[in-house]
């Protein structure tokens, strides 16, 4: 289905999202279990999982998309594990990497992971995408020996399955950020043993097939969060030569291969956060800020480009943790 934007509506397949005298107006019939699984944005809470903090943590953290305050610990993941990345569907929280382990949560009620699943080999700070039907993994470090990779793995959120290698990044590295759009999976940034690298991938959802480059971030990095909304893909914070740790949030549009741009910065400058993205904002939630890791949750809109605000804190500050949203 072909989705189209334009400055005064949205035609999504033959139908249109348009404003009217009575607020937005939708000229077909959304059915809900469709309308809201092909969206990559929670409405409820953001979770943030694993990470170190002196050592290897297995707490999954909760912190609603409501109000701003802290995050409460729910459940544990199957194992301690910090350098895994995270994935969505709609009923269910996924953590993959860090290892070759998916784990999977429930987002109806509180509580412990389960191991459901192997990725085709074990990997540590890979990127994280999620379609409706699927949840990915793009690049990251083989563990050990810590060489960069450009596999894109993907396993199904419909039954407890092992990942398949479906596709390749244009090059093999470490620590990108990762976005969804509703048709497509993006790769942002990395490192490639190094340098770092400012390469946008973008490959699609609908074929297993390799990405391609889309775009450039604004500046080199990795080990930076990313973040979605419906119309654009963030990229915020990460490391890069210098200085050697940024607060920058990037954008890109989903509708037009381009370049990102600077449009914010967090509160602060840090690497290996964990991302989440609401229908309306972006967060970022712990991290590393030399000397230590940190425990802030930032958050910035989605409607205006601007600087994000701390709004809460994790139950203990640690990095390299996986982040989700429970839709």
């Amino acid at each position: 289905m072909a989705i189209k934007l334009y400055t005064d509506r949205i035609e999504i397949g033959n139908f249109t999202l348009f404003e009217g005298n009575g607020g937005l107006q939708f000229n077909g019939v959304a059915r809900a279990e469709n309308f809201f699984a092909s969206s990559f944005q929670g409405s409820v809470a953001g979770f943030s999982a694993g990470g170190f903090s002196g050592s290897s943590s297995n707490v999954i953290d909760k912190f609603p998309f409501s109000t701003d305050t802290n995050a409460s610990d729910v459940g544990d993941l199957s194992q301690a594990r910090n350098g895994g990345t995270g994935q969505s569907s709609s009923i269910s929280g996924y953590v993959s990497g860090g290892n070759n382990t998916i784990d999977k949560f429930p987002f109806a009620s509180n509580g412990n992971a389960t191991d459901v699943g192997d990725l085709t080999q074990s990997v540590a700070a890979p990127g994280g995408q999620s379609s409706s039907s699927s949840g990915y993994t793009s690049g990251g470090y083989t563990t050990p020996p810590y060489t960069s990779q450009n596999t894109i793995d993907k396993f199904p959120f419909s039954s407890d399955s092992n990942a398949t290698d479906v596709g390749d990044l244009t090059q093999a590295r470490g620590a990108p950020a990762g976005q969804s759009s509703t048709i497509s999976g993006y790769s942002s940034g990395g490192r490639p043993n190094p340098p770092n690298v400012n390469t946008i991938d973008k490959f699609p959802f609908a074929a297993d097939t390799n990405a391609t480059d889309v775009g450039d971030l604004s500046q080199i990095r990795y080990g930076a969060a990313g973040q979605s909304s419906i119309l654009s893909g963030y990229t915020s914070g990460g490391n890069n030569p210098s200085p050697a740790v940024v607060n920058t949030i990037d954008k890109f549009p989903f509708a037009t291969d381009a370049n990102a741009t600077d449009v914010g910065d967090l509160t602060r400058t840090g690497s290996y956060a964990a991302s989440q993205s609401s229908t309306t904002f972006g967060y970022t939630s712990g991290g590393a800020a030399p000397p230590s890791g940190v425990n802030t949750i930032d958050k910035f809109p989605f409607a205006t480009d601007t600087n994000a605000t701390d709004v809460g804190d994790l139950t203990q500050a640690r990095q390299g943790m996986s982040g989700g949203q429970q839709f």
